[in-house]
């Protein structure tokens, strides 16, 4: 383990195409979505434990979340989850969280992850990760983490990458954002590009400085912050100038900005879990290709589908092909796997 390497978890979002499951009160991070008995931001924690000491991993999140975040994560340090007042999305939360360790730690070397991933390559990520702190140490340089995509996937952005620079570190030429079906297939037949899994590595100089060039309106809002930090007043002066960061995606911030990124892929077996359909990869199959989580299921001329319920539920399910049933909290979603990037709409919009 490196002394000056840090690890920062991202766990502020909602999950919302995870509805009725997930939900703004309690997101995916904060449940055991595939039946393992672990939450996926525990999942997250304990995949990065090799890489540094527990007493320099962070996690920013919802203040309406820190509560959850530390009944399961008892051993990160309690001043090490940070609070955002409102959601400005991943630039801000990374800013502060980066500002944060940089008073302390000026050479700090750091990882940032969201909190809802899957890894089952769980020896060969570490590995990539310290292959990126090795190559962000003593540099000015940027690293994310690709995929080698093995499917035409239109629900991940994807990283274009260039020639080596050294053994399996590549120049990233430009980021590309979900492509429909057709560009999909594209990309995975030209080989060189890689699914973004939203994992970036760099020094702590290095993201000040590129947040200082590329979005100087958050950059600023941290100088004003940085004087609070660590005392009793910080939580106030987070309150009071934390909503004045623009509410911008690192990746607009400063990935596609920057002319200094490289990506290191492999085949890590993830995924974001961020819709029901990868999913279905995760959890062993029941017959017949059915997935179940949780409750008392039972299924009958049922092929392909994932069915997740709460423990005490008896949920039947009969003669539907491709479907996602799912029942939390008195919801319930019965929907086409073919149609899950609607179930965003269909929880927030009644039918007419």
């Amino acid at each position: 383990m490196k002394q000056n390497t840090h690890v920062v978890i991202m766990a502020g979002g909602i999950g919302s195409r995870l509805w009725p499951v997930s939900t703004p009160e309690n997101p995916k991070q904060f449940i055991d979505l595939l039946g393992t008995g672990k939450s996926l931001i525990r999942m997250t924690f304990e995949r990065f434990l090799p890489v540094c000491d527990i007493s320099r991993f962070w996690v920013v999140t919802s203040g309406k979340y820190a509560g959850k975040v530390r009944e399961q994560l008892p051993d990160i340090p309690e001043d090490h989850i940070l609070s955002e007042p409102e959601p400005r999305n991943t630039a801000p939360c990374i800013a502060y969280a980066c500002r944060k360790i940089s008073v302390k730690n000026p050479d700090a070397n750091i990882v940032v992850t969201p909190s809802d991933a899957i890894v089952l390559n769980k020896e060969k990520f570490i590995d990539v990760i310290d292959k990126a702190l090795d190559f962000t140490s003593d540099s000015s340089s940027i690293v994310t983490i690709g995929i080698k995509p093995d499917r035409p996937e239109t629900g991940y952005g994807y990283i274009k990458a260039g020639g080596d620079v050294s053994t399996g570190v590549m120049k990233v030429s430009e980021f590309k954002e979900k492509p429909d079906v057709r560009t999909a297939r594209k990309y995975l037949a030209d080989g060189n590009y890689y699914w973004n899994a939203g994992i970036f590595v760099w020094n702590v100089r290095t993201i000040m400085s590129e947040l200082g060039k590329y979005a100087p309106g958050i950059s600023k809002v941290m100088d004003r912050l940085e004087p609070y930090l660590y005392s009793d007043r910080e939580a106030v002066a987070l309150k009071e100038l934390f909503p004045l960061c623009d509410k911008i995606s690192i990746d607009y911030a400063v990935m596609e900005k920057s002319t200094d990124i490289y990506v290191i892929a492999g085949d890590l077996e993830w995924s974001d879990l961020g819709s029901w359909a990868p999913m279905m990869k995760y959890i062993p199959a029941a017959g017949d290709g059915n997935r179940i989580v949780g409750g008392d299921v039972r299924m009958y001329d049922c092929r392909n589908c994932i069915v997740h319920a709460s423990n005490e539920n008896v949920v039947i399910v009969e003669g539907l092909e491709g479907y996602i049933v799912a029942h939390n909290n008195g919801n319930l979603l019965v929907c086409r796997l073919s149609d899950e990037q609607r179930i965003k709409d269909f929880s927030q919009n009644k039918s007419k």
